[in-house]
């Protein structure tokens, strides 16, 4: 995982800003424009594009322009990343608690 971890502080930054993990909350749901997601929001039109960059730049979401209208879509795979590292995390705190399982239960024994 230490190989990731530039894209994973990104992914991480991008997800720490709430009005951020709502729009990939709404995304999971399916595509849609940008227009359509930033009316679910009580910020300016300015103001919620460069959370779509920031989304966009960190690969969480991907935007594709036909016309005028501007659709966001969710990577999916790029959620996998921190899916990894919590995996990771997960399986690391398991066994320092079997280890501190196994050392109570020895001694009492």
């Amino acid at each position: 995982m230490a190989q990731y971890s530039a894209e994973l502080d990104g992914v991480f930054v991008a997800l720490a800003d709430p009005t951020r993990r709502n729009v990939i909350r709404r995304l999971g749901r399916g595509p849609t424009s940008v227009g359509d997601l930033a009316r679910e929001f009580p910020i300016t039109l300015p103001s919620f594009m460069k959370h779509v960059r920031t989304l966009e730049a960190n690969g969480l979401i991907r935007t594709d322009k036909v016309g005028r209208v501007r659709t966001c879509v969710l990577n999916r795979e790029r959620l996998a990343l921190v899916d990894g590292w919590l995996a990771e995390q997960r399986r690391i705190w398991e066994e320092r608690t079997d280890r501190l399982e196994r050392l109570v239960t020895e001694e009492q024994q």
